[in-house]
């Protein structure tokens, strides 16, 4: 296991002002299955990259190491200069290191504004005596937060469900609402596990979209893992491809595209070319 218990913060002179997130020989064991070996990664400040290959390479257990949800081995995750190896899920998201799930993971039971709003509860500072004597403190931070949560409804086009129950809202609709819950948590890096996973092509094209107008609008990192190859080539401006828990490949769109490897054993000869 990792002790990182001294080594929580990096000095000053260790730390590259030009990343977010620095990977070092991250792995993973499950009993006898090493399901991440030696996972080295890089993710520039501002960047779009992509985590691709095939089933069962390790791209889901490297999100959970990366937030918090499993324990690694050993390896060194460092957010921002700062170690945060094996610290729990809630402080690493409070960092800024956010992400989405395979299966969709919302508040059955609310509307599309009270999903969004469950994440502004880390941001919130007046007291619940403020709150039951509608203070102007917390007159003006609900009115700050309900503004704030108009602007992503309407910047993302969820207007019209705005008051839907989410349970009753179409599946891709319903992955759009978990992207922008994401996106209101105010991440440093977002982390989207195959966001078009269960859609129909046509809402595969509006995800698709809507990501590339994340990539447009707002100024945080974004990893995806994704087997959509024309999201993949849309946004991403580098590719991690990974297999059996390592890393095969590293490169622009092009490169990987390029690499008769990685074609030929993970993606089919034509993968690439037929999708982009």
């Amino acid at each position: 296991m990792n002790d990182t218990r001294n080594s929580q913060t990096l000095s000053n002179s260790n730390k590259n002002n030009n990343l977010d997130l620095e990977v070092k020989n991250l792995t993973k064991r499950f009993g006898g299955l090493t399901a991440v070996s030696d996972f080295n990664f890089e993710l520039e400040k501002g960047a779009f990259v992509s985590l691709i290959g095939p089933n069962g390479a390790g791209k889901t257990t490297v999100f959970n190491l990366l937030t918090g949800v499993l324990k690694s081995d050993s390896g060194n995750i460092i957010f921002q200069g700062d170690n945060v190896t094996n610290l729990p899920p809630h402080l690493i998201s409070a960092r800024g290191i956010v992400r989405t799930f395979q299966n969709i993971r919302l508040l059955h039971g609310m509307n599309v504004i009270e999903n969004i709003r469950a994440v502004f509860h880390n941001y919130l500072t007046y007291s619940f005596p403020s709150a039951i004597l509608t203070s102007q403190v917390y007159q003006q931070q609900e009115k700050e937060m309900n503004a704030k949560i108009e602007q992503m409804i309407n910047t993302f086009n969820l207007t019209e469900y705005r008051h839907t129950n989410v349970s009753d809202l179409a599946y891709g609709i319903q992955r759009k609402v978990e992207i922008v819950r994401a996106v209101a948590y105010n991440p440093k890096v977002l982390l989207l596990d195959e966001p078009t996973a269960g859609l129909t092509p046509t809402e595969a094209d509006e995800i698709i979209k809507m990501v590339m107008d994340i990539k447009e609008k707002i100024g945080f990192s974004v990893i995806i893992v994704e087997h959509d190859m024309r999201l993949v080539m849309s946004v991403s401006e580098r590719i991690t491809v990974m297999d059996n828990g390592k890393v095969i490949a590293q490169g622009t769109p092009d490169e990987v595209q390029n690499n008769e490897d990685v074609i030929m054993a993970y993606l089919g000869k034509n993968s690439f070319r037929a999708k982009k």
